[in-house]
């Protein structure tokens, strides 16, 4: 038995939109992740089992190779490259779900057309401090993925029997990516009955993770082995790690879109630290991706330094300078913040 998370009233409302509507856009964050692209897709194909012909994925860039085995990938529109055409879609679209962001920044060049468009906007996510611009806000930060929400909803509208192999796949892997396969923030029996549920539908998790996980390209290998080799910066009295890679060196090894995913975890299998970062020079700032485990809040140290957040064991965040000085922010928060020592933090809170 799952339990009954969203209010009935959100569920009425989201259930009439799908009834009444006929023009639908999805709409997820920007350098989608396996969640958004997971739950947008798991959406989609829920939409046209539905019966709904006209469905659009809108995402504001490119998205990883080792998800775009998923079924309707191929179909999505990449906001940066279709402009005019994914404005269109916005612009006519009777309803608009928001999915897997808090707040229209987070879909970046996107945004004004999004807030502009006059559909109905649902916002469907699992991250801290929704904004105030849907008419349905489902936002349940405790969740473990925005994909476990689109499960719940499918159901609580009463067509758990729509769910067919293509949206339980998405719907895994949503699931699967946003947890470390199950490693953090997964640790409620629930999770395991809609696992249980998704497999019955004919998904193979075993071949999901592989394709996920395992299709890397010769040079991501070499880029991690680089990173751990020559990047990786421990401290001990903090229990702290750094990751860097500048823009540089990722030109070195042909970086692809998605190649440094999962890197930010790998400190973390060390003896004795909990506290992980990973920053990443991106063409207009500095990409930042904090793990942690135990009771380090490294949301928390992502709002603080970092104008960011998410959950209290896996976040990010960005930084507008150099890769120096965000490194300099880094250890300026371990000083302020030590992980090694979360009596203070919690007292200082």
């Amino acid at each position: 038995m799952i339990t009954k998370i969203i209010q009935e009233e959100k569920i009425q409302k989201v259930k009439k939109y799908v009834e009444k509507g006929d023009k639908f856009v999805i709409v997820t964050h920007v350098s989608p992740d396996g969640d958004a692209i997971g739950s947008s897709l798991g959406l989609y194909h829920f939409l046209t089992e539905y019966g709904k012909d006209n469905v659009t994925v809108i995402v504001p860039n490119d998205f990883p190779a080792f998800l775009k085995w998923m079924p309707g990938a191929k179909d999505i529109v990449i906001y940066d490259r279709y402009k005019e055409f994914a404005d269109q879609l916005l612009q006519g679209a009777d309803v608009i779900f928001c999915v897997d962001f808090n707040i229209p920044k987070r879909v970046d060049k996107m945004a004004e057309a999004l807030i502009n468009a006059p559909g109905r906007h649902v916002l469907i996510d699992h991250h801290l401090d929704p904004g105030d611009f849907c008419r349905v806000v489902i936002s349940y930060p405790e969740m473990s993925s925005t994909s476990e929400m689109v499960f719940r909803l499918i159901c609580r509208m009463g067509y758990f029997d729509l769910i067919n192999r293509e949206i339980a796949e998405c719907i895994y892997t949503g699931m699967m990516t946003d947890t470390g396969a199950f490693t953090y923030n997964s640790n409620k029996p629930e999770i395991y009955i809609i696992i249980s549920e998704l497999i019955k539908k004919g998904i193979n998790k075993d071949e999901i993770y592989r394709k996920v996980n395992q299709t890397y390209l010769e040079s991501r290998l070499r880029l991690m082995g680089y990173v751990l080799y020559e990047k990786m910066q421990i401290f001990p009295k903090q229990k702290a790690a750094l990751l860097t890679l500048s823009a540089e060196e990722l030109k070195r090894f042909n970086y692809k879109s998605g190649d440094t995913e999962g890197f930010v975890n790998l400190p973390l299998s060390i003896k004795g630290i909990s506290f992980s970062a990973f920053l990443r020079e991106d063409p207009d700032n500095v990409k930042v991706s904090l793990r942690s485990v135990g009771d380090f809040p490294c949301n928390y140290f992502a709002s603080t330094y970092f104008n960011g957040g998410g959950h209290k064991n896996a976040s990010g965040g960005e930084f507008y300078g150099s890769l120096e000085d965000a490194v300099a922010v880094f250890e300026k928060g371990l000083m302020d913040f030590n992980p090694g020592n979360i009596e203070d933090l919690n007292k200082d809170k």
